[in-house]
C-alpha cells in the first residue's frame, strides 16, 4: 500500500495547482491514499468550500493545524465532515476531531491521527506525545496501520516523534513549516519518516508570502496583510511505501512543479 501526503496547501493558486497535479501524480505512484494538508487553503485557515475542493482534486482525508479556525466558518464543517482532522491536542471542546479510522486500500483500516507541536507555537495545546499515546490506547483493535501527522515549528520535536511512535506507527510527517527537508528514511522499527514534505504553492515566495512582503518584515518596516505570491507553483509531499505487517519499506519526497494558468 501507497500513502500519498501532501504539504500545506497555499491559496487558490495551491488549490488548483492540487486539480492540476494530484491525481496524476497519485496515479504514477501507485499511491491508494491521499492526505492533504489545508490549513493554508485562505492563507490563514480555510472555508468549507476550498475544503470541497481539495477533496473533489483528489484528497482522501484533509489535515490542519494552528489555523485551523482562523476562518470561523470551518467550525460546523469540522463537527460533520470526520475526514477533515484539526489537531487532536488541542482544547477539548474545539469543533471537530483530531483522529480517525478510515477504510483504506487492500480492506486496511486506517488509523490517522493530526497532532500540533509546542515548540514556538505561541499557544499552549496539550502534549502531543501522551495525546499519541491516548488516540492508539482508545483505538486499539479498530485499525490496522496508523499514520501520524506532527504540524510543528521545532525540528526536534518532530524528530522525537518521529522516533516516539516508531514500532507503533507506519509514518510520520512534519508539517508546518514550508519547506520540504531531506531527511525521509525509514526509522529502526520500520516507521516511515521525513521531517517536513513541504508546501503545495508559489514558487518563488517566502513559504507562499509575497516576496517583497516577507522582506519587507524582516527589514522592520510596516507592510499590509500577507499576501500569496503570484507565479508558477509545486505540489510537494512524500509517498510512503506500506506492508501489510505496518512497517514502511520506503519514503520517497515528490516535488512537481505546476504553470499556472
Amino acid at each position: 500500500m501507497k500513502v500519498l501526503a501532501i504539504g500545506d496547501v497555499v491559496g487558490e493558486a495551491g488549490i488548483d495547482t492540487l486539480h492540476g497535479l494530484l491525481r496524476r501524480i497519485k496515479r504514477e505512484h501507485g499511491a491508494g491514499f491521499v492526505i492533504v494538508n489545508g490549513e493554508n487553503a485562505a492563507g490563514r485557515g480555510i472555508t468549507p468550500k476550498q475544503a470541497d475542493d481539495i477533496f473533489s482534486a483528489g484528497a482522501d482525508i484533509i489535515t490542519l493545524g494552528n489555523h485551523a479556525f482562523s476562518k470561523q466558518q470551518i467550525a460546523p464543517y469540522l463537527d460533520e465532515h470526520p475526514d477533515v482532522l484539526r489537531p487532536a491536542n488541542l482544547a477539548p471542546q474545539s469543533p471537530g476531531r483530531g483522529w480517525g479510522v478510515f477504510d483504506g486500500p487492500q480492506g486496511l483500516r486506517l488509523l490517522v491521527m493530526n497532532l500540533i507541536g509546542r515548540c514556538d507555537m505561541h499557544y499552549g495545546p496539550d502534549n502531543p506525545f501522551l495525546c499519541a499515546d491516548k488516540i492508539l490506547r482508545e483505538a486499539a483493535g479498530q485499525y490496522d496501520i496508523a499514520l501520524a501527522e506532527i504540524h510543528a515549528n521545532a525540528t526536534s520535536e518532530k524528530l522525537a516523534m518521529g522516533y516516539y511512535l516508531d514500532g507503533r506507527a507506519a509514518a510520520v510527517w512534519g508539517t508546518h513549516t514550508h519547506v520540504q527537508t531531506a531527511d525521509n528514511r525509514v526509522n529502526p522499527k520500520g516507521a516511515g519518516y521525513i521531517t517536513d514534505i513541504g508546501m503545495t504553492g508559489p514558487v518563488v515566495s517566502v513559504l507562499g508570502v509575497c516576496v517583497e512582503q516577507s522582506v519587507a518584515m524582516f527589514r522592520g518596516d510596516l507592510t499590509e496583510y500577507f499576501k500569496t505570491a503570484p507565479g508558477d507553483c509545486a505540489l510537494s509531499g512524500a509517498v510512503f511505501t506500506i506492508g501489510r505487517d505496518g512497517r514502511c519499506a520506503s519514503v520517497a519526497r515528490v516535488w512537481e512543479r505546476w504553470a499556472v494558468r
